[in-house]
């Protein structure tokens, strides 16, 4: 008897491993992707606009990453004590528009030299929806008419809230990747949609958000070269498909699932070398993490000089693996 439906999509043509550098951008799954491809010290860079849902916020980070935008103060407004963009995450607002900006300008010049030799774009996208200012706005450098990435907890009547049509998000993404690609020919994109669910939005508005994704995703993985789908969405949807998978507010999937969606990633995006080169990158990182209750006691030093000697017989088998935090901590230093 059967209590899941079976998702096994064809694994990438040329597997990713640790030689590879790859920008992450997109919604909150995406931060869950990197913060683990982190942990076993894949070469990355995730989110330098912050977290973004739609994309056409997408498109306008990878053209500031492109050509090296600079922010300016005219392109930032003041609201609740805080200077703000339109085009990033919270994370980057502060009490003065100096900091602001520096926040912003190196992350975009960070983003610029990482994206010219980046191995793989890795997008997430979160909602079809898009937000356009209203003349009741304070424009920050944009005009009515023009989309944000972030609201900034502006009052709702700044925005007017429209869903993108999936020819013009193909059209977009499309002319962003190529751009791109101009400078970049062998960059690899792997798409995927996010499983939080955008309930703000409304269930049915949510659902075809997600559906207007869907299919804009296929459309660019059958008419744009290396170009592939994670099925992120499926698999908690369809896979799972039981609020128990979802965090108490129903909308983010939790612990469990994510898991098994990063599981089913390693299956996807690595080969079995590479699934091996991490079970060991994890056990070493684990053993970094150990709490020590006696870190005087002969066990301990016995303990750290075995993880130092395994640390460093990996590091000398895999040079491109950056185990220096773990060499580090193993040699008490």
């Amino acid at each position: 008897m059967l209590f899941q439906l079976s998702l096994t999509p064809d694994p990438l043509p040329v597997p990713i491993d640790h030689r590879q550098r790859i920008l992450l951008l997109g919604s909150c799954f995406t931060e869950h992707i990197g913060e683990t491809l982190k942990e076993w010290k894949f070469p990355l860079l995730q989110n330098p606009h912050g977290i973004l849902f739609g994309p056409d916020a997408i498109v306008r980070a990878l053209e500031d990453y492109r050509t090296a935008h600079v922010y300016t103060k005219e392109d930032l407004f003041f609201l609740n004590e805080c200077w703000h963009s339109w085009h990033h995450h919270s994370r980057f607002s502060a009490l003065d528009a100096v900091t602001t900006l520096q926040r912003i300008n190196d992350s975009i010049q960070q983003a610029h030299v990482f994206l010219r030799s980046a191995n793989w774009l890795i997008l997430t996208l979160g909602s079809a929806f898009t937000y356009q200012l209203t003349d009741r706005a304070h424009a920050g450098g944009l005009q009515p008419g023009n989309s944000v990435a972030n609201c900034h907890r502006a009052p709702a009547d700044w925005f007017q809230k429209e869903m993108l049509s999936a020819e013009q998000i193909v059209h977009d993404l499309t002319q962003a990747i190529e751009n791109i690609r101009a400078d970049n020919p062998a960059l690899q994109v792997m798409l995927t949609i996010s499983p939080v669910r955008h309930i703000r939005d409304g269930v049915v508005e949510n659902n075809r958000s997600k559906a207007r994704l869907i299919q804009a995703v296929q459309l660019l993985t059958e008419q744009v070269r290396d170009c592939y789908y994670f099925p992120a969405y499926e698999y908690v949807i369809d896979v799972l498909r039981d609020h128990r998978f979802y965090d108490i507010d129903l909308v983010h999937p939790n612990y469990a699932a994510t898991q098994f969606v990063l599981e089913r990633f390693t299956e996807y995006a690595f080969d079995a070398s590479t699934r091996s080169l991490i079970e060991e990158i994890r056990a070493l990182v684990t053993a970094r993490k150990h709490r020590v209750q006696f870190p005087e006691s002969r066990a301990h030093h016995q303990f750290l000089k075995a993880h130092h000697q395994r640390t460093s017989q990996l590091q000398a088998r895999f040079p491109q693996v950056d185990l220096s935090v773990e060499l580090n901590y193993f040699s008490g230093q």
